[in-house]
């Protein structure tokens, strides 16, 4: 993070000046730190962007491993108390599959 806050500010600073870091100081102009504030807050959103994103992907996972659950809970049922004398089980197990959505 430090480095980063770092590269931020020599980026920020005009490179033909001298270095803005100086004897344990930073100078920079207002146009200088008006850039500085820019970068960080573009780091900054960047940052929220993708942790949001990766939250996203994380619910999306969960819900599509629940869904794939009820799925085979339906399969699973319908087998062992409608189609236990047929042979007819692969349609009537999509059936019921496709049929979760008008259950509710």
């Amino acid at each position: 993070m430090k480095e980063d806050i770092i590269r931020m500010a020599r980026e920020a600073c005009d490179a033909d000046k001298v270095d803005a870091w100086h004897n344990g100081f930073w100078t920079l102009t207002q146009e200088e730190l008006e850039k500085f504030a820019a970068l960080v807050a573009e780091e900054v959103r960047g940052q929220t962007i993708e942790s949001e994103k990766r939250g996203w992907l994380h619910a999306i996972d969960k819900m599509v491993a629940a869904e794939r659950e009820e799925c085979a809970k339906a399969a699973e049922t319908h087998v062992l108390h409608e189609l236990a004398d047929t042979d007819d089980w692969p349609d009537a197990i999509a059936t019921a599959i496709r049929a979760r959505g008008e259950m509710k």
